[in-house]
């Protein structure tokens, strides 16, 4: 996953609301979301091929997502970024979620990656580029994206135009999806769908074997929903997913 849009304790009785785009190469073998019991009962989809996720959400109202992080480093990545969501659906809160991944970077090694842990108490950005920084979020609307999130970026010598390109388009992103006066969280996430598959944007990506391969809208607290779309939303109607 690519983009994570989130607006955290923004709407009354729902403190989580998660629009995002995964971008992978097109054969890479995936399920779509489902109930797993993964220490906890989750609702997410599954990677095939490594047995992770990129997204979901547990029956404690704690959602997490990663989206890969570019950087300089030689990291090894020898275990899955994806199998680190799985484990942090095991726990409880974002801040227990995010103890366990302190140690757990110290136990494997992982490519770099942005880890968004996010409960009604908390929401932790973890950022790993062979050294593990913790951003705690304020309440609002907050863009994750490769090089960083919020006007934050690193932009890596390796991808200058892509990723100062990609600072460019979280930025629009961030400004664009604000929340109107008056808009209700269903509102907010729907204009979410429609501006992630929005090619102004640029978060919607269409390549040679890599792309948008899926997008998907959450909202948790006193209701859930959560409608994923099995490919580039630009093409591809988001449909309900059972939650817990």
């Amino acid at each position: 996953m690519c983009t994570i849009v989130l607006a955290w304790q923004v709407f009354e009785d729902t403190p989580i609301a998660f629009a995002a785009n995964r971008d992978e190469l097109l054969d890479r073998p995936s399920e779509p979301p489902d109930r797993r019991q993964w220490g906890a009962e989750a609702v997410a989809p599954a990677d095939a091929e490594a047995e992770g996720t990129w997204e979901g959400y547990n029956e404690h109202g704690l959602l997490v997502a990663v989206t890969n992080r570019w950087v300089d480093a030689d990291l090894a990545g020898e275990r899955s970024r994806g199998l680190l969501v799985r484990d942090c659906l095991s726990h409880e809160s974002a801040e227990d979620a995010a103890r366990a991944v302190e140690g757990a970077v110290r136990e494997a090694e992982y490519a770099g990656f942005n880890l968004l842990l996010a409960d009604a108490n908390a929401a932790l950005l973890l950022e790993w580029d062979g050294q593990l920084a913790v951003r705690n979020f304020e309440p609002g609307v907050h863009v994750v994206v490769n090089v960083g999130a919020d006007g934050d970026y690193r932009i890596p010598s390796s991808r200058p135009d892509a990723g100062e390109q990609q600072a460019v388009n979280a930025d629009r992103l961030r400004e664009v999806m604000q929340v109107e006066p008056g808009e209700g969280v269903d509102s907010w996430l729907d204009r979410a769908g429609e501006t992630i598959a929005d090619h102004d944007y640029g978060v919607c990506v269409h390549g040679d074997g890599f792309g948008t391969r899926s997008s998907s809208l959450v909202a948790l607290g006193d209701g859930e929903r959560y409608e994923f779309a099995d490919g580039p939303p630009c093409r591809t109607d988001y449909r309900p997913v059972s939650g817990i």
